[in-house]
């Protein structure tokens, strides 16, 4: 179009009545009306405007009803008791604090009192008016100062603008499923867009707490219960709930059977964890809290009536001398331990044995057949003064489960060289990380790729602070251990020492068979067999051999185990045979673990 003819545009337009203008817009949108803006900020305030709205809905009701049926107060009367009454009865699924369940039966009562009245007479009727307002201001008190109330509606804001708060971090697309308040801050479920994972959640962890304006440390980061890959679940504290020390409440079982708590998580919920028929690892720097948490396994276990406690702890028993009371052995020198260790290897031979010959599977702790426990602190001391023990721990934790011998150790750095031939660390099921130095150390106690898993044991920033890794937890959650003082301790051994066992039968048979191998060595040189004499006749068969032992067998019986070094036969097969001989009456069980023959038969 030419400059003529937008002229003559123009003179047709005005002769209509139009006049040309020129429009800017920078896509700026048209200003709210009132109505919106008024009800945008009555939905921000709900939470605080609720005690006023709750008011208002109680006067509309009141006055439907008095209007359309005032006959209906005894119902509104039956409802109101109903309400109380639930209150009472599902106040643990509530999850409701005693005084909160006390405002909420007040509040109700309150209300269904004033609207029962209000029924029969109307809300104008004097002096119902004035109750209302009274009853919203006075129970609006409570409700605007609660903390979780308070804390619902920040976060609430703070769940708001995750939308905002996803894109800066790098998270776009990432939505809020749920959130709630519990006790030290907020948790929140949340899906990840298309392509994300939880471990692109945990790198950002530090620029979610700078979004969120929280303390340093203060965000968590797991999976969700139901483990799908484009799921997790933030947790952010309020304050450190583990920043003061815990004391210690008392032993939380009475058998070994139980799980023991080890102190809180973050979640105010219990560390619990179970160690019959599993080893346990303690590990992280001095003056992590180490033998912190090792007490607190010790406070429990000597609280346990089918716990027999030895313990190992060559710093001259400096830890681990305060449960002396309630410890049956405990070595303070390598000789001591090496002959430890050795009693504790015979120990579940005889017990794989005795199961063994009953055709059972494992062993059943009680007061007279009682678990064995072997507590070592700082395993690191007993690989290096005494090198020859490495091979006899190896041996427990390979074989000790089923037989109830559980090893439990501590050490600052669990290394190939500090853990031997690396079979025992293997074998720790139960592992308890403290404070670590490095990065890498992890992965030493925890086991590998814990690190990159999300268990950052480097930033534990507090002595007991300590993350638990076993078979029912796997989810890194940071716990602190309780703290037992000097005079928590010495009252614990005081109070535990006349409920400890004594070992079964079978195990003292079985240490004292192995004692007396080792004199019979130190006699007759170290090609002698272990515990036994010489074999009767090198020419006889195993059975006639075996006859001969039993009939020239002493009134107290011989023990199972020179049997098996007089035939040179198995602890089963030895079994088997006496069980048959049993039921025929020609050897009778002198006492547990010793045998004789009844007549002087020959085969």
């Amino acid at each position: 179009m030419n400059g003529r003819q937008m002229r003559r545009h123009a003179q047709k337009m005005r002769r209509y009545g139009l006049q040309p203008m020129i429009v800017i817009n920078r896509d700026d949108r048209f200003p709210d009306v009132a109505a919106v803006v008024l009800g945008r900020l009555l939905w921000r305030y709900r939470s605080e405007l609720a005690p006023v709205s709750s008011g208002g809905v109680l006067a509309l009701v009141g006055a439907f009803l008095h209007a359309a049926y005032p006959q209906w107060w005894p119902l509104v009367l039956c409802a109101t008791v109903a309400l109380v009454s639930a209150l009472a009865l599902f106040r643990q699924r509530l999850n409701l604090s005693r005084l909160e369940r006390w405002y909420a039966a007040t509040a109700v009562i309150s209300a269904g009192a004033w609207l029962t009245l209000a029924t029969v007479f109307g809300i104008a009727y004097q002096p119902l008016p004035q109750l209302l307002v009274g009853g919203v201001l006075v129970l609006g008190v409570p409700w605007w100062v609660h903390r979780r109330r308070r804390a619902k509606v920040r976060v609430d804001r703070q769940i708001a603008a995750w939308p905002e708060i996803a894109e800066s971090i790098g998270l776009t697309g990432s939505r809020v499923q749920s959130a709630m308040v519990d006790v030290w801050g907020w948790r929140a479920r949340f899906a990840l867009a298309r392509g994300q994972t939880i471990q692109n959640v945990t790198a950002k962890i530090p620029a979610i707490e700078s979004a969120l304006g929280t303390f340093r440390g203060a965000v968590r980061v797991y999976p969700t219960r139901d483990d799908k890959a484009n799921r997790f679940e933030l947790r952010v504290l309020d304050h450190d709930p583990h920043a003061d020390a815990i004391a210690w409440p008392g032993p939380s079982v009475s058998s070994i059977t139980a799980p023991i708590d080890l102190g809180p998580f973050e979640d105010a919920t219990s560390a619990r964890v179970l160690l019959l028929r599993r080893h346990g690892l303690f590990g992280g720097v001095a003056g992590s809290g180490k033998s912190g948490g090792i007490n607190v396994v010790m406070g429990n276990l000597t609280a346990c009536q089918d716990v027999v406690i030895w313990a190992v702890d060559l710093k001259r028993g400096m830890e681990l001398q305060p449960w002396a009371s309630c410890i049956d052995r405990l070595a303070t020198t390598p000789e001591q331990a090496h002959a430890l260790l050795r009693d504790a290897v015979a120990v579940l031979e005889a017990r794989a044995a005795s199961l063994a010959a009953q055709g059972r599977r494992v062993w059943e702790p009680s007061p007279d057949m009682p678990a064995l426990v072997i507590v070592i602190d700082e395993y690191a001391e007993l690989a290096d003064d005494a090198p020859e023990s490495v091979t006899d721990t190896d041996s427990i934790a390979r074989r000790g489960r089923a037989v109830a011998v559980t090893l439990v150790a501590a050490t600052q750095r669990p290394t190939q060289k500090a853990m031997g031939k690396g079979a025992v660390r293997s074998q720790m099921d139960v592992r308890v990380s403290f404070r670590v130095r490095e990065r890498k150390d992890v992965d030493l106690i925890l086991g590998q790729g814990m690190l990159a898993a999300g268990w950052h044991a480097h930033t534990l920033n507090a002595p007991g602070k300590f993350l638990l890794s076993a078979p029912e937890h796997d989810v890194p959650r940071q716990g602190r251990a309780y703290l037992l003082t000097d005079q928590a301790v010495a009252e614990a051994a005081q109070r535990h020492a006349g409920l400890r066992p004594i070992l079964d039968e079978i195990s003292r048979t079985a240490i004292e068979e192995a004692r007396a191998g080792i004199a019979l060595r130190a006699v007759h040189g170290a090609e002698t067999p272990s515990c036994v004499p010489l074999r009767v006749e090198e020419t006889h068969t195993p059975e006639a051999t075996l006859w001969a032992m039993l009939s020239g067998a002493p009134d107290e019986g011989t023990p199972v185990s020179h049997l098996i070094a007089g035939t040179g036969m198995s602890r089963p097969w030895i079994y088997q045979r006496l069980r048959d001989l049993t039921e025929t009456g020609r050897v009778i069980q002198v006492s547990r673990g010793r045998w004789r023959a009844v007549t002087e038969h020959s085969e």
